[in-house]
């Protein structure tokens, strides 16, 4: 497979340059990923790119400099603007297959309820805040160190937890690379939660496309009851659980979640 393309593209009245990763050949999937960037889910984005192309956009707010662009971006219906211009640059083949993670996952799940027909299938994996904005999730930032690795691996000690780790070993530092990662940190005031006021819950039945959802079956921080009370919602869901796998399944156990995802898509 060819090595992964960019391709940039200058949003929201030119105020924005946004970035976007492009792997693949095959038909077009739209992947969005979690707080942490693009660069712990590459490994994933491969396996997705054997059977498809996939595009992956940087949030806004992802690439340095652009904090103060990303002011203009006031609202969640701003964001919903942001990521539909987005699309629509992008010039894709509708429909197209829709996979995000976390608070991508809550993105994704937005723009197929606002876009029902250009979404043909959605993969949600492990999203937050989907239809009630009163789920009680852990804050794992503020977890103790010995409460963090078992709340987000299923494998505490396992090479995903220990790459996830790779940082410093003070707690102070290594809490400060890992929040310098996170796009959305809303209390520095840098950059904007993706979160809506009140989730999906006037607008889920709006989602028409047959959605996934793909949760890790020793998942801490969302439980996996969560998942099925959501597909509940939603015509056409169902949900696969991940065995071994944690709060970050697509890490953890990358081929079942990426085989989970991929068999649904073609399926």
């Amino acid at each position: 497979m060819a090595a992964p393309r960019s391709r940039r593209i200058r949003l929201w009245q030119d105020r924005i340059e946004t970035e976007v990763e492009i792997s693949g050949d095959g038909p077009p999937l739209v992947y969005l990923h979690g707080p942490w960037g693009l660069p712990p889910d590459r490994a994933f984005i491969a396996r997705l790119a054997e059977a498809c192309t996939v595009y992956a956009p940087r949030h806004p707010g992802t690439t340095p400099g652009d904090e103060n662009a990303v002011h203009a971006l006031s609202g969640w219906l701003d964001l919903l603007v942001y990521y539909g211009e987005l699309l629509d640059r992008l010039e894709l083949a509708a429909p197209f297959a829709l996979v995000g993670h976390s608070f991508g996952g809550l993105v994704a799940a937005e723009l197929a309820a606002a876009t029902p027909g250009s979404v043909r299938k959605l993969a949600l994996i492990d999203p937050v805040g989907l239809w009630r904005d009163d789920i009680p999730v852990k804050n794992w930032m503020i977890l103790r160190d010995d409460e963090r690795r078992p709340s987000l691996f299923a494998d505490p000690q396992g090479a995903a937890a220990q790459a996830f780790f790779a940082t410093p070993t003070d707690a102070k530092e290594r809490a400060a690379v890992l929040a310098s990662s996170v796009w959305a940190q809303a209390c520095t005031g840098k950059f904007v939660w993706p979160v809506p006021d009140r989730g999906l819950k006037n607008r889920i039945h709006r989602i028409a496309a047959p959605t996934l959802l793909v949760w890790g079956d020793s998942d801490r921080i969302i439980a996996p009851a969560y998942a099925e009370e959501f597909a509940k919602r939603v015509n056409g869901a169902r949900v696969k659980l991940i065995a071994k796998a944690g709060h970050l399944p697509h890490l953890e156990q990358s081929e079942a979640v990426a085989k989970a995802a991929l068999d649904f898509i073609a399926g």
